[in-house]
C-alpha cells in the first residue's frame, strides 16, 4: 500500500535506520548544508533538524541514497524498474477532497512571513535562502491540464519569492503562454513535504497534455487525494505538509541567483519575475523540507535517476524494442550522459538510437551505445567498450546546434535561455553489426556463414559466476 503521506515515508525510514534527529542548534546559513553534505558523502541518514531557530523542523537528505530510494518504492533493486513501468502504463486519476490536512492552518495578508520558516542557504555564493524541494503546481493556460515538478525558489522578502524555471520544462511553457495570452500574472502553487511518490513523478517525463496526477496515482496503486487553493483554483496534494500559494508578477523583476546547481557550478544571477505569495497553509505540527544541490552525487541527483531512467527507457523502446537497458549517471547530471545497451536488428541502428537520444527532452550532450553484454552501470565496462569496440573515426558523431542542456555551464551565460545551442557527442561502441563474437566459449550474433567467418573471442573465465567459493562467501 502506497504511503499516505510524507509522514509515514519518514517513519519508514526511521524504521531502518535512515532518519536520525539532531537536537542540537545547527545554523540555517550553510551549516544545514554541512551536515547533508556529511551525511550523504559516507552513506549516512537523513536528517530532521529540530532547532533551526524557526518554529518548525527541517529535514533533508530523505532522497539522498538508492537505498532511500528503494523503501519510497516500496521495492527491491531487482524489482524496482519494472514497478516504475508498470505504474507508468497504469495511470490512475487524481480524486478532490473538500477539505484536507494541509488546510488545517491557513495564513493570509499580514499573517504570512516566509522568514518564519525554515529556508536554508545552501553555498556561500548563493543570492540567498533557497527553497529546493518544492513542487509547483501549475495549470496550462490554455488546455488546464495540470503539471508538477521542481523547481528553485529564493527567499526575497517575507512575501516575495523569485524563481528559475528553464523555457523547455512545462511551467516555463505555462508561463510563457500566459505572457502570449496578454496576462500580467500568472496563479501556481509550490508544494512541500509530499508522500514519495508525488515527488518521484515530478521528473519523469510526459507529454504536455499528461496530467501528473494520474502518473503519481499510477505509481502509488491508488488517486492522489487533492484540494483546492484558498486563494487560488490550483488543487494540490491534500496531505502535504506546507502549500505556499502565489502570483507570479511578470511586470515586476528582480535579481535571483545564483544558486549551486545539480551541474555542480554556480549558475549566475538575473533579473527574473516575483513570485508574490497569496497565502500559506500547513498541517498541525508541520514538517519543512530541504534538499541539497550541488556537485554529483547529490540528492537532487538520486530523486531523478529511476524516474528519468524508466520514462527514457519507456520512451525509446516504442521505436527501438532491443534495447534491454539504460543508465543516466548522476556523474553527468543525470542528463548529459547517458548510457544504452541494445542488441542491432540492422547496421547503424546504434546510430538510429543515438540520435533518437539526443533529440529527446533530456537534451543529452553524450550519448553511448553498447551490447547487451555489458553492464551500463559499471563504468569500467562501459569504457571497455569504448576502448576496445570503437574507432573514433567511424564510431563518433556530433551534432552541433542542438538546443543546450539546462544551465550547461558551458555554454555562455549571456545568452537568453531559450536561444542557448550547443552540441552532442554520440558514440557507437557496439559491435559493428555481422561480428561473430563469442563470449565464454559460446558464439552469439548472426551466422558465421552468413557474414563471412568474421569472428571475435571474448577473454573471459567460463563458469566464474556460478563457481563456488566458500572462503569468501562465508566473509560476505
Amino acid at each position: 500500500m502506497a504511503y499516505q503521506d510524507f509522514r509515514e515515508f519518514l517513519a519508514a525510514l526511521r524504521a531502518q535506520g535512515e532518519l536520525v534527529d539532531v537536537n542540537r542548534h545547527i545554523a540555517l546559513d550553510l551549516d544545514v548544508a554541512k551536515a547533508l553534505r556529511k551525511s550523504g558523502a559516507t552513506g549516512g541518514p537523513a536528517l530532521m533538524f529540530r532547532d533551526n531557530g524557526t518554529p518548525f523542523p527541517l529535514v533533508g537528505g530523505v532522497y539522498n541514497s538508492r537505498a532511500k530510494a528503494l523503501i519510497a518504492f516500496e521495492s527491491t533493486e531487482d524489482e524496482v524498474f519494472d514497478k516504475i513501468l508498470t505504474g507508468l502504463a497504469s495511470p490512475v486519476p487524481p480524486v478532490t477532497l473538500d477539505t484536507g490536512p494541509v488546510h488545517e492552518n491557513v495564513l493570509t495578508g499580514d499573517d504570512i512571513d516566509l522568514h518564519q520558516l525554515p529556508i536554508p542557504k545552501y553555498s556561500p555564493d548563493d543570492g540567498g535562502p533557497y527553497i529546493t524541494p518544492g513542487i509547483v503546481v501549475s495549470h496550462d493556460p490554455e488546455t488546464g491540464v495540470p503539471d508538477m515538478g521542481h523547481y528553485r525558489f529564493e527567499l526575497i522578502d517575507k512575501n516575495t519569492l523569485s524563481f528559475l524555471a528553464q523555457p523547455n520544462h512545462r511551467f516555463g511553457k505555462n508561463l510563457a503562454k500566459a505572457q502570449q495570452l496578454g496576462q500580467t500574472t500568472f496563479r501556481a502553487s509550490l508544494v512541500i513535504g509530499v508522500d514519495p511518490m508525488i515527488a518521484y513523478t515530478c521528473p519523469i517525463q510526459v507529454s504536455d497534455d499528461t496530467d501528473d496526477f494520474t502518473v503519481a496515482g499510477g505509481l502509488r496503486g491508488a488517486p492522489v487525494e487533492l484540494v483546492k487553493g484558498k486563494t487560488n483554483d490550483i488543487a494540490v496534494p491534500a496531505h502535504a505538509e506546507f502549500v505556499i500559494e502565489f502570483e507570479v508578477d511578470f511586470q515586476t523583476t528582480v535579481f535571483e541567483g545564483p544558486l549551486g546547481e545539480y551541474t555542480g557550478y554556480y549558475t549566475p544571477g538575473s533579473m527574473k519575475p516575483i513570485a508574490r505569495v497569496t497565502a500559506i497553509t500547513h498541517r498541525n505540527d508541520p514538517i519543512f523540507q530541504c534538499l541539497l544541490t550541488g556537485v554529483p552525487p547529490q540528492e537532487n541527483h538520486v530523486l531523478k535517476q529511476l524516474p528519468f531512467e524508466a520514462s527514457f527507457f519507456k520512451l525509446m523502446r516504442e521505436q527501438f524494442p532491443t534495447i534491454r537497458k539504460v543508465a543516466i549517471p548522476a556523474s553527468g547530471g543525470v542528463s548529459f550522459y547517458m548510457v544504452i545497451a541494445m542488441k542491432e536488428r540492422y547496421g547503424g541502428e546504434a546510430r538510429q538510437a543515438i540520435l533518437a537520444a539526443m533529440g529527446t527532452n533530456l537534451r543529452p550532450k553524450h550519448v553511448v551505445v553498447v551490447d547487451p553484454d555489458i553492464d551500463v552501470n559499471d563504468p569500467d565496462q562501459v569504457e571497455w567498450a569504448i576502448a576496445f569496440r570503437t574507432q573514433p573515426a567511424r564510431d563518433v558523431i556530433v551534432v552541433d546546434q542542438l538546443p543546450a542542456g539546462p544551465l550547461d555551464p558551458s555554454v555562455s551565460d549571456d545568452i537568453p535561455l531559450d536561444q542557448r545551442r550547443g552540441s552532442a557527442l554520440g558514440i557507437d561502441a557496439t559491435y559493428p553489426f555481422g561480428l561473430i563474437v563469442k563470449v565464454a566459449g559460446e558464439a552469439c550474433g548472426a551466422s558465421v556463414a552468413e557474414h563471412g567467418g568474421e569472428f571475435l573471442e571474448v577473454a573471459d573465465v567460463p563458469g566464474w559466476r556460478d563457481f563456488d567459493l566458500p572462503e569468501i562467501n562465508s566473509n560476505g
